[in-house]
């Protein structure tokens, strides 16, 4: 079992190019041969009409599940369509034992549409501390990849997230305001304010690498499922930015968040944002 950060350290240092690997067989064998040619039948609704499920996210979870347990012997894999099924397993998050986050299919209703905007997201912990994450957008086949105190990088290129330009209105992506609770949408409502362009979100993943890239200024979202949210973080910190929720403290993959939350490009525009959800201006 591994149980020390130096461990895990020296397994990432001689096998993140056998996660990517596996990242991109499950995208190659179960996700992209059913893009764009889901029958019917492939495509279900858990929660409802907006939570979809298809054939590609259970098995590319499958496929993950067993590749990414193998590689490091006593790990536990923590996947969106596990939870649904088991919701108890979701506790292994803030265990002891390295935990692989999985989101197979990151942008289900995107990928369902046929659009290109959807990934694959990855994420390994340890007692809630994110140590390594992997984010693959197999239609544009690009995959950013980060390590905790060794940087963000995009196709093998350094990531910087920088600062918003002076002057310019903030862009943020925010949660959908049909799917939040009464006091979570009026805090994303003052984010309609002078100064700020909010839009909804897409895939959270392609929209935390975008703070990461310095495309997107800042993300606010409203639901806590780590397989959404634990590859991104770690890319936007290590990109040098910074997350926050409404009580000025970092998000926890672990739960128990005052939400909605912020992850932006520096520690000015993460306040900035948290300020207006708390009602401030």
């Amino acid at each position: 079992m591994i149980d020390t950060n130096e461990t895990i350290e020296e397994f990432l240092a001689e096998h993140a190019s056998d996660v990517e690997e596996a990242v991109r067989k499950a995208a190659a064998g179960e996700i992209m041969p059913r893009w764009r040619r889901l029958a019917a039948h492939e495509v279900d609704q858990k929660s409802g009409p907006h939570d979809l499920v298809t054939d590609a996210d259970r098995k590319a979870e499958l496929f993950l599940t067993e590749a990414l347990a193998a590689l490091l012997p006593g790990s536990v894999v923590v996947g969106e369509e596990a939870v649904h099924a088991n919701p108890a397993s979701y506790e292994a998050i803030g265990g002891d034992v390295p935990v692989w986050i999985v989101d197979p299919v990151d942008g289900t209703r995107q990928f369902v549409r046929g659009e290109a905007g959807f990934c694959t997201l990855v994420a390994l912990a340890v007692g809630g501390t994110l140590l390594a994450s992997w984010t693959y957008a197999p239609a544009r086949d690009r995959l950013a990849t980060a390590q905790r105190g060794k940087g963000a990088y995009l196709d093998g290129q350094r990531l910087f997230a920088g600062v918003p330009e002076p002057g310019r209105d903030l862009r943020v992506a925010t949660s959908h305001p049909d799917y939040t609770t009464e006091e979570e949408k009026h805090a994303l409502l003052h984010l309609r304010t002078d100064g700020v362009e909010p839009r909804p979100c897409g895939s959270a993943g392609l929209e935390y690498l975008a703070v990461a890239r310095g495309e997107l200024d800042a993300v606010a979202f409203s639901w806590e499922a780590a397989w959404d949210h634990a590859a991104g973080l770690l890319l936007v910190e290590e990109a040098g930015g910074v997350h926050l929720t409404r009580a000025g403290e970092p998000f926890r993959i672990t739960g128990g968040n005052v939400l909605p939350f912020t992850a932006a490009r520096d520690a000015a525009t993460a306040r900035r944002v948290v300020g207006l959800l708390s009602g401030g201006v």
